[in-house]
């Protein structure tokens, strides 16, 4: 058997996650090749020759001949090579890429914040705690009313503006910040939980554990 076409270079994060469960939903073959970022094999010159910034994830299309690194682009590149999870109708379609786009400029860079601040800086700042705490719970309070009129981000389909937002989630509920008393957002959060896709993307190549 031929080794499948695209082959994703990972570890266990948020962004690596987002990708896992989208080829896992979108059932598209692929190779899977664990970069170990405790161990510093993302900055090792083999990976940086794929991705100079030295981070997870990368896909790499071989019959293609395309790499793609950030988790957004990977995500479009597989919605179109699959057609699958970004509807063809311009309203849904644009209206996944707007959350998708929401979240990788706003929501995914003040989780990562919030998560250095308050699991990992070992001098804690107050300062710095305060204000990604209160800005994560603007963007809790965004999705949750945008959520109280709608099944998923895109509308009535689930989409990858889902599987984004679904996975830096998860680590903020595994690390403790509590975003349920937002009943919109918690109730879609459980929603995608459920999902047998998600759940098999959560645990590649290895379930995260926390700080």
């Amino acid at each position: 058997m031929h080794d499948p076409t695209l082959v994703l270079y990972t570890d266990s994060s948020p962004n690596g996650f987002k990708i896992t469960i989208a080829l896992e939903e979108m059932g598209l073959p692929y190779r899977l090749e664990h970069v170990n970022i405790e161990h510093g094999e993302h900055l090792q010159p083999a990976f940086l020759a794929l991705n100079p910034a030295g981070r997870i994830p990368v896909l790499v299309d071989g019959i293609a001949n395309i790499v793609l690194f950030e988790s957004a682009a990977i995500l479009l590149y597989l919605a179109q090579l699959s057609g699958q999870l970004l509807a063809p109708q311009p309203q849904p379609r644009w209206a996944a890429i707007t959350w998708l786009m929401y979240h990788s400029a706003s929501m995914g860079p003040l989780l990562g914040q919030r998560v250095h601040f308050e699991c990992f800086e070992a001098t804690p700042c107050p300062a710095a705690i305060q204000r990604y705490r209160h800005l994560t719970e603007s963007t809790f309070a965004t999705l949750d009313q945008h959520l109280a009129t709608r099944p998923w981000l895109a509308g009535e389909a689930y989409s990858i503006a889902d599987i984004a937002t679904f996975a830096w989630l998860h680590i903020a509920a595994l690390v403790g910040f509590d975003f349920s008393s937002h009943s919109h957002l918690n109730r879609w959060y459980r929603q995608v939980d459920q999902r047998p896709a998600v759940q098999r993307g959560l645990r590649l190549p290895a379930p995260a554990t926390g700080p």
